[in-house]
């Protein structure tokens, strides 16, 4: 999960690593109720990706008319198909070199990939390759701190202080929290070697969640502004709407299959709606996941056809065919069902599905053929 600055920022202060004084604000409306920091003011666009600032998501404000203009402005843009539905207003900082820290998760090494820079800010992405020094650590607090401080070894004494604070500092979040990805660019240096994070960028392993309560119980509180990790929270499956517009609605199971299957029906010009890992093991002889799935499938405003492509090892087929059928009873969703499915049980899958009039295929191509003319016909 990539949280929003403001809730990294929280995370952040839970962890006591300084952050400017800010909240949260999701309209020009609630603005006027907000408790605000002492100005001058920054406005921050929250959406999930970098770049805000090039694109005009992070503005300054001097007075409170300002503040109200560049809240109203901000909020409402859309940017790299992400919408801004809240700002953080928080207090500028001033006086400041503007220096940047990284720790990454680096898999393939084993370890936590340490990136600092005594240049930081929105231009770092351009900065020389001698500006960035980089190296591999182990997973230990110790291990990072000792490795930012060879890192900075060459930088002014201010600057070199206060990276190493962070990354000590940083180096416990990241690990207390099971991060993926902790940023701070840019991370603000006094000239008396003290810090503040100006930005923060958080990625979280959603895998570790059951043993996080502090990001657990942000997202249960912050549902809304993450709504595809709340619902794997609550259910215990991924759902993902990956086309807004998509025209097929896919219940399926098995990540890599359905990302692959999600790959094959672009590649032949068709618009899947959802990813799915129902992850069928977990249906216990009840309907409620089939029916949640089904539920969600049919807000999507195009969909027109529902494609089933289930491998069965440990789950029954007939089984699940049983309880797809009773779903699809108490579902609103209206369209026609395609079922390929392979595996454990499948003659008394077939004849569930023949009772119920879903057409069933063991071939993928045929089952994609057959959807493809349920799509015809609902245009003629």
């Amino acid at each position: 999960m990539y949280l929003l600055e403001h809730d990294a920022k929280e995370v952040f202060a839970y962890s006591r690593i300084p952050v400017p004084a800010g909240c949260l604000v999701e309209s020009v409306q609630k603005l006027r109720d907000a408790v605000l920091p002492p100005g001058p003011w920054v406005v921050k666009g929250q959406i999930t990706a970098g770049g805000r600032g090039k694109a005009g998501l992070i503005m300054k404000a001097g007075t409170v008319e300002e503040l109200h203009a560049e809240v109203g402005a901000i909020i409402g843009q859309s940017v790299r198909g992400r919408s801004v539905a809240a700002v953080r207003v928080e207090q500028q900082i001033s006086g400041a070199e503007e220096t940047y820290l990284s720790l990454l998760l680096d898999a393939a090494a084993g370890g936590v990939r340490i990136i600092v820079s005594a240049q930081g800010g929105v231009e770092v992405e351009a900065l020389p390759h001698h500006a960035i020094h980089t190296a591999i650590a182990a997973l230990e607090v110790e291990a990072i701190a000792l490795c930012a401080q060879r890192l900075t070894a060459t930088m002014p004494s201010h600057v070199a202080a206060a990276l190493r604070d962070a990354a000590a500092r940083l180096a416990h979040v990241f690990l207390e929290r099971e991060a993926l990805l902790v940023e701070i660019n840019p991370l603000f240096v006094r000239s008396d070697g003290s810090w503040v994070a100006g930005d923060a960028k958080f990625v979280t392993d959603d895998n570790a969640l059951e043993r996080q309560p502090v990001l657990r119980e942000l997202l249960e509180r912050r549902a809304a502004a993450y709504p595809e990790t709340a619902l794997k929270l609550r259910h215990g499956f991924d759902y993902v709407v990956v086309d807004p517009e998509g025209e097929i609605g896919l219940l399926t199971t098995g990540a890599g299959l359905s990302m692959m299957l999600i790959d094959e029906l672009r590649a032949a010009g068709l618009k899947p709606y959802n990813f799915l890992d129902i992850r069928t093991g977990g249906l216990r002889g009840e309907t409620t996941r089939l029916a949640s799935v089904l539920n969600w499938i049919a807000q999507g405003p195009r969909v027109r056809a529902l494609l089933i492509n289930i491998f069965a090892g440990i789950t029954e087929l007939g089984e699940f065919s049983r309880l797809l059928v009773a779903a699809l009873a108490q579902s609103p969703l209206k369209v026609p069902v395609v079922a390929r499915l392979v595996g454990n049980g499948l003659p008394a899958a077939r004849q569930v599905l023949a009772d119920a009039g879903i057409k069933h295929y063991t071939e993928l191509d045929d089952a994609v053929s057959e959807v493809r003319r349920h799509l015809k016909n609902s245009d003629s």
